[in-house]
């Protein structure tokens, strides 16, 4: 059964959704690991700072001096940055499948993501999805990080459509309940195959 309302707009999440997260937990471990550093010590810094990185407030090399880089160290900042970017992967079947939606049916593509700024301009960049994304509202570039309801607001300003006519395709529960408090369609993304048949039941599918 088709949706009663056309849907026009895909939010879409980009860690965990589009790519891998960015700057997890567990790709921290593994810096822990190949650098020799202390994950509690690690740990506790970045909660301290990790919130202000996304909300751009300070760049990722302010929050590497504050979180890794306040002793000397036996490697660069440069090479534990290197580190970081090189952990992201795409997902490319969910990928081409919203290609293929916008294509189809016309719709514009809205990242909402929180996203540190060095990190998010790379990952656009290293998987161009910037041709087929139509904005970018990531906390780093609006100042707003989820979830605060005011980021899916501004979302829906930027793309000048009413919370019935989005879809929102997301992998974090908290986040897809905030959605939910403001009317807007969701998906909790858990794998390529759920989320495409919950896309269909909203009325967008594409033939394999």
């Amino acid at each position: 059964m088709k949706y009663s309302v056309p849907i026009t707009t895909l939010f879409v999440d980009i860690g965990g959704v589009l790519l891998t997260d960015g700057w997890s937990y567990e790709f921290r471990q593994l810096a822990v690991k190949k650098f020799n550093l202390i994950s509690e010590k690690m740990e506790a810094l970045h909660s301290q700072a990790f919130e202000t990185l996304e909300l751009g407030k300070i760049t990722m090399q302010e929050y590497l001096k504050f979180v890794v880089f306040y002793e000397e160290r036996h490697f660069t900042m440069e090479r534990f940055m290197d580190f970081i970017f090189v952990r992201s992967e795409s997902n490319p079947k969910l990928i081409e499948l919203i290609r293929q939606l916008k294509k189809k049916y016309r719709l514009k593509i809205v990242a909402v993501s929180n996203e540190a700024r060095e990190l998010n301009a790379y990952r656009i960049q290293k998987f161009e999805l910037n041709e087929f994304i139509d904005a970018f509202v990531s906390s780093c570039y609006v100042g707003l990080r989820k979830p605060d309801p005011d980021i899916f607001r501004l979302a829906l300003n930027i793309a000048q459509v009413l919370p019935e006519q989005v879809v929102y395709i997301e992998n974090t529960p908290m986040f897809v309940r905030v959605a939910e408090d403001l009317r807007i369609n969701d998906i909790c993304h858990t794998d390529y195959n759920s989320t495409r048949k919950q896309l269909a039941a909203y009325g967008l599918e594409v033939v394999s």
